[in-house]
């Protein structure tokens, strides 16, 4: 059972999916639901014996497009409505271990092409009103597979964080006529000691409002809305960029390092146009072995508190030796 309930006191939807309980949780590497099904072997999500890149709808989704009704009757304050939308998964490769920094960049070559494949599928459907590609990686992110791959959820609504940023995009656009990407990045690049690296396309900052200790950005130089505006040549960057974050990450402590990665793109409805794309990786690691939790301020007040300066962060990521990723 999956459906949205409303939150009145914070104005947005929440998604009930009590069916989730149930989703598979580390099984065994012989038990990978993500890899491919071998002759004989354990049937897996995905029916062959070998493949490159697979995209498949979530066997546990929290919005489905063929969603019922809700179980219960809402209320005019507190309203239900289907849990209309799509949860996608995106497996990287058919080898089991291993993680995103360590694909080969030919490989996220491809992955940046079958990003933008579903995002421009699934934004074209009408009851879809935000994409959003992440990953999770980490048991102390809570992942349950192993398996590297990513997840796409189409909203049937701008989500929260979503609509708090494309409010401030559009006021800035209105006032200023030009996007805040804009304003934002040329500050950064003129105060240069948070830029990270940076490739013909794409820039890697850690924000001089991070909120992690090692939050970093992925972020086009020129303002593009989302993955379906890219050309070739940028997807390419992209792959490149995205490569070099993992991979400067996994240096921080020498181990692989736990990440949430967000890609925010337009909404895919009208008057978006201020909206600009980027990635964000959120490491929770503060040391090498302490964590920043989200307590009280954070989990409760959405208010929070980095007990790390991003200028040096910035700096120690910037001296931190990766090989050439092309």
């Amino acid at each position: 059972m999956s459906e949205l309930r409303r939150h009145p006191f914070l104005n947005q939807w929440v998604i009930t999916a009590t069916h989730r309980q149930d989703r598979t949780f580390h099984p065994p590497k012989d038990y990978c639901p993500l890899c491919p099904t071998q002759p004989g072997g354990f049937p897996t999500e995905i029916p062959e014996s070998d493949y490159d890149i697979a995209v498949f709808e979530n066997k546990f989704p929290s919005l489905s497009p063929n969603a019922g009704a809700p179980d219960i009757e809402g209320t005019e304050l507190m309203p239900v409505r289907p849990a209309e939308g799509v949860c996608e998964v995106v497996c990287y490769t058919s080898k089991h271990d291993g993680t995103f920094a360590e694909l080969p960049y030919q490989q996220v070559r491809k992955l940046t092409r079958v990003w933008q494949e579903r995002y421009i599928e699934l934004s074209s459907r009408p009851e879809v009103e935000y994409v959003f590609i992440f990953e999770n990686k980490g048991d102390v992110i809570g992942v349950t597979l192993a398996h590297p791959h990513g997840q796409i959820y189409a909203y049937p609504f701008i989500p929260p964080t979503a609509e708090t940023q494309l409010a401030a995009e559009k006021a800035h656009y209105q006032k200023t006529g030009r996007t805040l990407h804009e304003d934002w990045l040329a500050d950064e690049k003129t105060d240069g000691r948070r830029i990270v690296w940076e490739n013909h396309s794409f820039v890697v900052v850690v924000p001089f409002f991070a909120r992690y200790p090692y939050e970093t950005h992925v972020v086009p130089k020129q303002p593009v809305g989302s993955l379906a505006e890219m050309s070739i040549g940028m997807l390419d960057d992209l792959a490149e960029a995205l490569l070099f974050t993992t991979r400067t990450l996994d240096k921080v402590f020498d181990f692989s390092m736990p990440y949430i990665m967000a890609m925010r793109q337009r909404p895919c409805v009208p008057g978006c146009e201020a909206s600009v794309f980027r990635v964000e990786f959120y490491p929770p690691y503060r040391t090498a072995n302490k964590l920043k939790y989200l307590a009280g301020s954070e989990a409760a007040m959405d208010a929070f508190i980095n007990d790390t300066l991003p200028e040096d962060k910035a700096a120690e990521l910037r001296s931190i030796q990766i090989d050439p990723i092309r």
